[in-house]
């Protein structure tokens, strides 16, 4: 288009674009043919594709808007070019799922593997800080839970999809609270015990009158262990 064709008040252009207007009626048809295509590559695609999605689904799934997008709107491409592109989608997607149940390396590199977060009642900080796992969306997950203190907290994986799987002691420990600390409430009604935990990593020992550095993460910053048993 040419600038001198461009008008503020030309609502035509705005509305409909430089197609007719009747294109609109072309454009539903186009969409309608499309989700049915579309609808059933994603069926294919398996269950996977409507639960938690993985990397490689991600990736599947966003590549998927795209493909569909210009056999809907664009005039002078058919639907056909977005089936080819779909089933081709198809076909790949499978051909890596088949690879990767038959190499554990594949399946490791597609879908990306698990990391520990917390063992034993202490956050493994360097697993934290690659997955990008802040301490307050640990905590908020443990909450979730109903898990009152780190010392209860046998296991927390971090799955490839994404989702946090949380195993508990039998028998929980004191350790750190993970109350917010904004409800001061909570805080100031727990059970005062000689034990203190690190704020940064979790561990939980006895306290002292000068309290040493962390053994497992060598901060400084303590604060009162509790048991909610």
């Amino acid at each position: 288009m040419e600038k001198e064709e461009i008008k503020i008040i030309d609502f035509h252009r705005i509305l409909f674009g430089q197609e007719p207007a009747l294109f609109l009626v072309e454009v539903l048809i186009r969409t309608f043919l499309t989700y049915i295509i579309l609808l059933f590559v994603v069926r294919w695609l398996g269950k996977r594709m409507s639960g938690q999605l993985s990397i490689l689904e991600m990736a599947v799934m966003l590549t998927l808007g795209a493909i569909v997008s210009v056999g809907m709107q664009i005039p002078d491409r058919g639907v056909t070019l977005s089936a080819a592109v779909l089933t081709f989608i198809l076909a790949f997607q499978r051909g890596l799922a088949w690879l990767g149940f038959k190499n554990r390396k594949v399946e490791n590199l597609t879908h990306g593997t698990l990391d520990i977060l917390v063992m034993d009642g202490i956050m493994q900080l360097e697993a934290m800080h690659r997955c990008n796992i802040s301490r307050q969306q640990l905590f908020a997950h443990l909450r979730s839970k109903n898990v009152t203190n780190l010392g209860a907290v046998r296991r927390v994986y971090l799955e490839a999809s994404g989702l946090f799987s949380i195993y508990e002691l039998p028998e929980p420990k004191a350790g750190l609270p993970l109350f917010p600390p904004i409800d001061s409430k909570v805080l100031e009604r727990r059970l005062e015990l000689q034990l203190v935990s690190c704020t940064h990593c979790g561990l939980t020992c006895e306290k002292q009158p000068e309290q040493p550095h962390c053994t497992d993460c060598e901060s400084t910053e303590w604060t009162t262990a509790i048991d909610e048993r």
